[in-house]
């Protein structure tokens, strides 16, 4: 009789292990945390619930452009590197994939700070993966930026 083995459950801590090691070494100077990851859906879930993840960016001096205000190009990183880790919980496990699609619009700027992106995956395919990011400021969790983007799964 053959056996039936359960898959063993992605955790928290295999997403921050796959943040530390799968990134390019410069992501690491962004000090992104996984704050939480959502693949399963509860029985309390609405009707549009999406596996995602939430990252935390926290602020840094070395982050922001002239006057104090957290970059572009810091939270397109974020948000994109965040949506890599919505796609692995949502696959319950890293898969290579690589980025062919992100528009970013900016809502309002953010200062001293640290930066929240809740990414969600709308799609997870065999070749083609697609998903959405919230950016919130941490202090008052007001929208910064919102982004979509499509994913090629290697």
């Amino acid at each position: 009789m053959q056996q039936e083995t359960e898959a063993a459950p992605f955790t928290i801590e295999e997403a921050r292990r796959i943040l530390g090691d799968v990134f390019a070494p410069w992501v690491s100077d962004l000090g992104l945390s996984v704050d939480s990851i959502d693949y399963e859906r509860s029985e309390n879930a609405g009707p549009d619930w999406q596996p995602g993840a939430l990252l935390r960016m926290a602020f840094s001096e070395r982050l922001c452009r002239h006057g104090g205000v957290v970059c572009g190009q810091a939270l397109m990183a974020l948000a994109d590197t965040a949506m890599v880790i919505a796609m692995v919980a949502a696959n319950r496990g890293y898969r290579p994939m690589t980025t062919v699609d992100q528009t970013t619009h900016f809502m309002r700027a953010v200062a001293s700070s640290d930066v929240l992106a809740d990414a969600r995956v709308v799609r997870l395919g065999r070749t083609m993966s697609f998903g959405r990011v919230t950016l919130l400021a941490a202090t008052d969790r007001k929208p910064v930026a919102m982004c979509s983007s499509a994913f090629a799964m290697l």
